[in-house]
């Protein structure tokens, strides 16, 4: 055995589907201005007692089902997520429990937007590893609770949902290789204002929200996630014509086409669902794969480029054969 290889994916989305017609009742802000700067149209939020977990189940049982097994066949689940339901214990193992799959290892990532991509590198290894069989690797975020509706250039962003995929060993080529990178000394561009040991900030009223530098966030964003493509492409000795499908992060519609550009790749070979679901951080990159391979653009074989840019910063990508 050679590689761990996607055998199921999966997503969820909450019911409450919030438009921007909506948002400009709450604040200062217009559709056109939020389609112009962003891209999104519409988002989703969690239903009041909605949880990280609840969405995340979700997913993961349509990924495992997709795969063709049983939730008791999981050997691991690595959980992405920067909202989780409790500080301990872990989403991971809260899903576990609810799955049935007892024994296993289980846990989380926090690494911000690119959880995910995070979480998919360390699942990889356990499997090529032949530590585990059937890994299930979650993004899931309840980002709504940590948004500050005051603030309308970070609230007309983020959302809530969930996505999954499940790994298998397998002989023919899959993840191929993954890229994983962080700078700290960015941690004042994007964040979250509070936390348990630190606190949170007077007269915040005991709740922590996001903070963004959005214009230098952008620039830092795509010069990252542009180093990230010519690093996946010279690791594996590949011309970006290779590539058939980008699927990135799904911040802000212009990050997307400045790495689509990077890749000379038109949008039409690119997975975009921020118009539809916003900025679900860690959710959001496999929220889109579920997309694309459901609506039977994304096939077998084919060569995929994940990306994603998280706070704090943090960024990776994942060159993955399906």
């Amino acid at each position: 055995m050679k590689y761990s290889r996607i055998i199921g994916t999966g997503s969820y989305l909450p019911g409450k589907v919030v438009h921007n017609t909506d948002l400009e009742k709450m604040m200062d802000t217009s559709d056109q201005w939020i389609r112009e700067r962003t891209g999104i149209e519409r988002r989703h939020y969690a239903a009041a007692g909605e949880t990280t977990v609840d969405m995340g189940e979700a997913a993961a049982r349509r990924a495992i089902e997709a795969a063709g097994l049983a939730p008791s066949d999981i050997d691991l689940i690595v959980f992405a997520t920067a909202t989780p339901d409790l500080v301990f214990p872990n989403c991971g193992t809260l899903l576990q429990a609810r799955l049935g799959c007892v024994g296993a290892p289980a846990f989380s990532v926090e690494a911000a937007c690119s959880g995910f991509i995070y979480a998919l590198s360390i699942a990889d290894k356990f499997v090529r590893m032949g530590d585990a069989r059937r890994a299930l690797v979650v993004g899931a975020e309840t980002l709504t609770r940590i948004t500050d509706f005051a603030d309308r250039t970070t609230a007309i962003l983020f959302a809530d949902g969930a996505g999954a995929v499940v790994l298998a060993p397998s002989d023919e080529a899959g993840i191929l290789s993954t890229h994983l990178h962080s700078d700290g000394s960015y941690k004042d561009l994007l964040y979250c204002t509070g936390g348990v040991s630190k606190g949170y900030p007077p007269d915040s009223g005991n709740r922590a929200v996001i903070r963004m530098a959005g214009r230098e966030t952008f620039k830092v964003a795509v010069t990252m996630l542009g180093n990230s493509v010519d690093e996946v492409l010279a690791k594996n000795h590949l011309d970006k014509s290779a590539i058939d499908w980008l699927v990135p992060h799904q911040a802000n519609i212009r990050i997307i086409q400045a790495v689509a550009k990077k890749l000379d790749l038109p949008m039409e070979r690119v997975i975009v669902t921020v118009q539809e679901q916003g900025n679900t951080s860690a959710a959001s990159v496999p929220l889109a794969l579920d997309t694309g391979v459901r609506d039977g653009r994304i096939r077998r074989g084919e060569l995929l480029l994940l990306e994603a840019f998280g706070g704090g910063f943090t960024w990776g990508a994942a060159l993955v054969r399906f």
